[in-house]
């Protein structure tokens, strides 16, 4: 049905499993529908004109349909729409323009998720915790490909132009990690052949029998959706800094540990003990519970929660993290 577009809804829903951070996913056909039992996707779906009042309605029952969770904070991420993001597209269907989302919850033990099952996020993404240091994947297998990318270019000018896009992207040479910049990484590799998407997509559009051989660079996920999901995580990267919607993902009463490895886990990187709980303090974000938890492993520790009447004070409460880190890192030059 060429020139018939179709609007799907899709949804990033995020919660903490003690230090890693969850993405609920969904097994799906090939045509990207829930229940199948091919590749991982996000939970979606499509808008209905006539059933759904709005749009964020329709997300919410599709996700209750397929998973059973009820969600809490959803925030709108983006329009996607670029052409042939969906298989039915390419077979001669309608063109789907997905709107995605970001959601937050808390995870719950032991509760029926239908057909959704909670994934590591960094499956898809193992370039972007830098907890312990710089991922090997980097020096192994993204800057060599991306070396090759580069000296593929048909000129000197595009040869230099993907070095540079390289070098800001990945923190090679002088440049400095950004842990925002999730998509703009994902894409590059993309671009570059380094993910499996780039050869799935390929295939199917030009006919050409590309390498199928599968590449150590995350698990990909159905349609577009890995993209959808880099998109969330440079979101809620960027958020937890200027907006405490890090207690989305909080239970009610944690310590002060407790937050600061979940803000770790969702930044992919480590953070100085004594200055992030002055920042905390600074900010006001936090209250005492009057309450001791025993459970930590080691000597018993304060509880907290969140204090909610710092939204009434500050404009814009947040973590403050740094937002870059400059680590030592090769070029992508050869």
């Amino acid at each position: 049905m060429p020139g018939v577009v179709m609007i799907e809804l899709s949804a990033v829903i995020v919660a903490m499993d003690k230090e890693v951070p969850r993405v609920l996913l969904v097994r799906a056909d090939v045509s990207g529908n829930a229940g199948g039992d091919g590749q991982e996707g996000l939970p979606c779906g499509p808008f209905d004109p006539s059933g759904h009042r709005t749009l964020d309605e329709g997300l919410r029952r599709w996700v209750d349909q397929q998973t059973g969770l009820p969600l809490g904070y959803v925030e709108q991420l983006y329009t996607f729409g670029d052409r042939f993001r969906d298989p039915l597209e390419r077979a001669g269907g309608p063109r789907p323009v997905s709107v995605g989302y970001l959601a937050l919850v808390r995870k719950t033990e032991g509760k029926s998720l239908g057909e959704g099952v909670w994934n590591d996020w960094y499956r898809s993404f193992p370039w972007e915790d830098w907890r312990a240091g710089p991922p090997e994947i980097i020096d192994a297998v993204i800057a060599p490909g991306l070396a090759q990318w580069c000296e593929r270019a048909a000129s000197r000018p595009e040869r230099q132009l993907r070095r540079e896009r390289a070098d800001l992207t990945f923190a090679f040479g002088d440049s400095s990690w950004d842990n925002e910049r999730v998509l703009e990484r994902y894409e590059l590799l993309y671009e570059a052949g380094l993910v499996a998407e780039t050869a799935r997509d390929g295939a199917t559009l030009s006919g050409d029998p590309r390498d199928q051989r599968p590449l150590p660079t995350g698990v990909p996920l159905i349609k577009d959706h890995r993209r959808i999901l880099a998109t969330a995580m440079g979101r809620l990267r960027a958020k937890i800094k200027y907006r405490p919607v890090i207690f989305e993902l909080m239970p009610p009463s944690f310590t002060l540990l407790q937050l600061q490895r979940a803000v770790e886990a969702l930044a992919g990187g480590r953070l100085h003990k004594q200055n992030f709980r002055r920042l905390v303090a600074h900010e006001g974000l936090v209250e005492r519970t009057g309450q001791i938890s025993a459970q930590t492993g080691g000597r018993p520790a304060e509880l907290f929660r969140f204090s909610r009447g710092v939204v009434l004070k500050r404009p814009a409460p947040g973590v403050r993290l740094p937002v870059r880190v400059k680590p030592r890192r090769k070029s992508s030059r050869k």
